[in-house]
């Protein structure tokens, strides 16, 4: 229980640090919050309305509000889950966005990282208890290889060869046009599709790192005592590999799991970005470019707090599978 207590106020720290990173950091863009909804509005329209320009910056915050003041007011926001308006897409409100955009970002990021992380673990697994053998000399390889590519990178080329050339998958957008957003078969099967190609990028960029490090902690278990003394004992192969040498195998590589998790969250801006697919963090690179103060706060919230949920489940799941964190 006092190992949980500090793990909490470890967090808790970590929350208020990134509420206030995310509070500076769209105030360092040039510009002001104003910006996207001003420059929408011809020199007529504002010299017609006078008090327009204070009527926005009372309505999105600016204006000579000073800094302590308008953290106080963020924080307030932040507690009340109200993000106040978007600029860049007035007047909709920024919970309504991050909403809208959230869940596929959630679903693209969370299924393909879960799935780089257990091919990339099986491979590792696998490889390490067969080192030197053919699996190990082709496969290893060539996940490596595949990983050493940016991200960025491997997007267009799978967009130019399963997209342009050979036509199997689309390369742009969520779904279909002409769909609605429902829990319908022609809405899935749509989205599974658009969502294929940024998955598919996402796996080959992270799989490569399991299988590394996963092999390089199998092939140290192997060597361990019980492991010999399971062979000793006339165990099948497989289930020393998988119950006694993998089980314990798997845990470092569950520790970087939140880590690797934090920058797969930063680099599904690219990913989106390429194939103009309508997440987070498509939308954080728009709303920065439009100056976009209240959403790209809010967006910037989500991507910092993604990560240290993440390793505070990590934390749970340790707690749960290691005898040892339990008796710290």
């Amino acid at each position: 229980m006092r190992w949980l207590i500090r793990r909490l106020g470890f967090y808790l720290f970590a929350t208020w640090m990134a509420l206030t990173i995310t509070f500076l950091l769209p105030r360092l863009m040039p510009g002001s919050p104003i910006a996207g909804v001003l420059q929408r509005l011809s020199p007529a329209q504002i010299q017609a309305n006078p008090g327009i320009v204070h009527t926005y910056e009372q309505l999105l915050g600016g204006g000579h509000q000073s800094l302590l003041s308008a953290y106080g007011q963020y924080l307030h926001r932040v507690a009340t889950l109200n993000f106040g308006i978007s600029t860049s897409n007035y007047p909709t409100k920024v919970s309504e966005i991050v909403a809208r955009t959230i869940p596929y970002s959630l679903v693209l990021v969370g299924i393909a990282f879960v799935l780089s992380f257990v091919l990339g673990t099986a491979i590792g697994m696998v490889a390490a208890w067969r080192r030197g053998g053919s699996f190990d000399s082709v496969f290893v390889p060539i996940f490596m290889g595949l990983a050493a590519f940016p991200a960025y990178f491997t997007a267009l080329l799978l967009m130019y060869f399963l997209g342009l050339k050979l036509g199997w998958f689309p390369i742009q957008h969520a779904y279909d046009n002409g769909l609605s957003p429902g829990f319908n078969w022609t809405f899935i099967s749509s989205a599974v599709k658009h969502g294929f190609l940024p998955a598919l990028v996402i796996v080959i960029a992270y799989a490569g790192g399991w299988v590394l490090n996963m092999r390089t902690v199998m092939i140290n278990t192997i060597g361990e005592d019980y492991v010999a003394m399971a062979r000793a004992k006339g165990l099948r192969d497989r289930r020393i590999m998988t119950r006694y040498a993998a089980r314990n195998a798997i845990l470092p590589p569950l520790n970087g799991f939140a880590a690797q998790f934090a920058t797969a969250v930063g680099g599904v801006i690219f990913v989106e970005l390429v194939f103009s697919y309508p997440g987070a963090g498509y939308t954080l690179q728009q709303a920065a470019l439009g100056s976009d103060y209240p959403l790209t706060q809010a967006l910037l919230l989500v991507f910092a707090i993604c990560p240290i949920v993440a390793n505070f489940l990590m934390d749970i799941v340790n707690l749960v599978l290691d005898p040892r964190v339990r008796t710290a």
